[in-house]
């Protein structure tokens, strides 16, 4: 715009205003998509160099150093659904209101996500310290997870597994050398038998040998064949001529042998001639406890490239009984001296070991009593006259007694407060009919564990009205199905009598909602294991256990014992402060138990026990572990005798 002024004839200035019209919009240049130019323009990026792998860092040469490489997860958030609160035509993409409706026109049909519902969780396999190639490094690394493996068409299930049961698989399945400790009725049976699976198939393995007490292989050959029929398995058995065959039967990836003979076999065959297998399974696992037994010898004599070991109970006494099974497994040298604080971390890298409390969040409670009982007039009378006399006799022999003199006078007033043997008054068994008159008008089922088969015995005349069974060795092995079905399946029989040697392992007795330890074992790892016959999956209603303790007498001072010993059990193997770590029961105090003393006025003293010149030859209080004290509780002679 532009002002001008111009003369008039009058001479009067008048101002003049010119105006041109210009565009207002700018010109902006459009491809025929619609998108701008500057589109095109190339994007500015800062590269800068980084190292992926930090320099090695200096470790012992033992240890392979397998540096992590970080990475980055990206997860994309779930879309919803939009809600449609009216019809609409899906051709034309309208509704009635004459509106378009896009999310119709372009919403594509998507298949049904698993995002949407709630995420499952999967279990991998990790790749074990001692696989050092590349390629025995991928075969874990690439394995799917064991959910995946499991589910397929040509390995079929017979039951959901719980996820630390799949989680118990993976480690198995990536082991070479492991100690599956789960707690009694947690399944480790199943697991070994789904690990093995995967094994032959992923051709890992191609033989295995599944060690077990006699009583175990009519249940281990059950359990194989629930949940892998497809695995032929044979069981070495009968005469020499027959086993000695079986042993070199080709194509029969499972064999099962029980410890004894397996011992006999391998000093008939001889270790230079035995089979060897890729794989090898310990069940109950703490019977090589004793490192100079026959039977230690002769598992670690076995040929094999992998070793397995299952035991709820890894220590019942003493540390030195958990390192047998670490020295059968390959995780230490034989004849291995080592500290709770050692093992304690060896633990965390063999052996696996989970609790009922913190895996099974829904199996229904334990709830435990200890029955303190006041013993009958003629129960104190003989449990003082055997104490007193028994005293008296450890007192006279001096500096000639042993461990094993004091265990015979322990057992002896063990089974006085049981019963007295001459007028058979019991205060446990007054207390015992007076909890089955209850227990068996609810139409309950009691499940009761006595140290001697005599007492059992006993008590069976005298609790025809509840129809009790008797469970022991002396039943035949024939036998004993009948009586656990017959327990399971007749509603009059209430309470089945069963000793601590057979009854502890192996069997699954769920029906039982009560549990009586008429007498104490020498160690809480059996009395645990008993106790685990009832209280273990598939249980549907609460676990009654109730202990008969006889106030003022040895059982009350062996009850402290226990617990020192659960002590022990939880320094090595659980979340327990480390500083009391010596607490396995010595001779000075099993000593303890009495006050023993010889000599006479000032010549008096106390009874020292004898100096042991190896430990691994001193006896301890569960040692009575032969085959008649798993029965009996004595070393030397029969309770029947009394």
């Amino acid at each position: 715009m532009r002002h001008l002024i111009e003369h008039t004839s009058d001479n009067t200035l008048t101002p003049q205003v010119q105006t041109h019209s210009l565009p207002l919009h700018l010109s902006v240049s459009l491809f025929n998509s619609g998108l701008g130019a500057g589109i095109t323009r190339p994007l500015r990026l800062d590269v800068t160099a980084g190292s992926l792998v930090p320099p090695p860092r200096l470790l012992p040469a033992w240890q392979p150093n397998w540096e992590s490489v970080k990475t980055i997860g990206v997860q994309f958030l779930d879309v919803a659904e939009p809600a449609r609160s009216q019809t609409h035509d899906f051709a034309t993409g309208q509704t009635p209101n004459g509106r378009v409706d896009m999310a119709s026109v372009f919403e594509p049909t998507l298949p049904h996500s698993p995002r949407t519902e709630s995420k499952t969780h999967r279990t991998r396999v990790d790749v074990p310290n001692n696989a050092l190639s590349i390629a025995d490094r991928l075969f874990y690394l690439l394995q799917p997870p064991i959910e995946t493996l499991l589910s397929g068409q040509e390995l079929v299930m017979p039951f959901e597994p719980f996820p630390f049961q799949y989680h118990g698989i993976a480690w198995l399945f990536s082991q070479s050398s492991a100690l599956l400790a789960d707690e009694m009725g947690l399944g480790k049976t199943m697991q070994a038998i789904s690990a093995v699976r995967l094994l032959l198939r992923a051709g890992q393995i191609r033989t295995v040998l599944l060690v077990c007490p006699k009583p175990l292989i009519t249940n281990w050959q059950r359990e194989l064949a629930m949940w892998s029929e497809e695995i032929p398995v044979v069981a070495i058995e009968g005469p020499s001529q027959r086993r000695r065959m079986l042993w070199e039967m080709p194509n029969m990836p499972v064999k099962i042998v029980n410890y004894e003979v397996l011992v006999r076999d391998s000093e008939m065959i001889g270790e230079d001639d035995f089979p060897a297998f890729d794989l090898v399974i310990l069940d109950e696992a703490q019977r090589i406890k004793n490192r100079e037994s026959r039977t230690n010898h002769a598992a670690r004599s076995l040929v094999r490239k992998r070793s397995w070991a299952l035991t709820g109970t890894p220590i019942e006494n003493n540390h030195s009984e958990f390192v047998s099974l670490l020295e059968f497994i390959g995780a230490v040298p034989d004849h291995s001296a080592n500290d709770i604080r050692q093992l304690n971390r060896l633990a965390r890298d063999f052996v696996l070991r989970r609790t009922k409390d913190r895996v099974l969040k829904d199996l229904p409670p334990r709830l435990d009593r200890d029955e303190l009982l006041d013993l009958n007039p003629a129960q104190q009378l003989a449990y003082c006259t055997a104490e007193r006399d028994g005293i008296v006799q450890l007192g006279e022999m001096g500096e000639m007694i042993t461990i094993q003199h004091v265990f015979e006078l322990v057992l002896r007033l063990k089974q006085i407060c049981n019963f007295d043997p001459l007028t058979g008054q019991s205060c446990k068994l007054d207390r015992l009919g007076a909890e089955m008159e209850e227990i068996a008008e609810s139409g309950g089922k009691a499940i009761l564990f006595s140290q001697w088969t005599r007492s059992l015995d006993w008590m069976r005349e005298r609790l025809e009205r509840f129809g009790p069974l008797i469970y022991h060795g002396g039943i035949p092995s024939a036998r004993r199905d009948d009586v656990l079905k017959r327990f399971h399946d007749d509603p009059n029989s209430h309470l089945l009598l069963m000793s601590y040697g057979v009854g502890a392992v192996g069997l699954n007795l769920q029906v039982a909602g009560y549990v009586f330890l008429y007498d104490r074992w020498w160690n809480p790892a059996i009395e645990d294991q008993a106790i685990n016959r009832a209280h273990r999956i598939g249980q549907k209603n609460p676990v009654f256990v109730t202990k008969f303790i006889c106030r003022g007498t040895i059982e009350e001072r062996i009850d402290l014992v226990l617990q020192q010993k659960r002590e022990l059990f939880q320094a090595i193997l659980g979340d327990t402060d480390l500083s009391n770590s010596s607490l396995s029961l010595d001779a000075r105090e099993i000593f303890g138990l009495f006050d023993l003393r010889t000599g006479h006025g000032d010549q008096l003293r106390s009874i020292q026990p004898p100096e042991q010149l190896d430990n691994s030859h001193k006896p301890s209080p569960t040692g009575l572990t032969t085959r008649n004290s798993q029965e009996t509780g004595s070393p030397h002679k029969s309770p029947k005798t009394t």
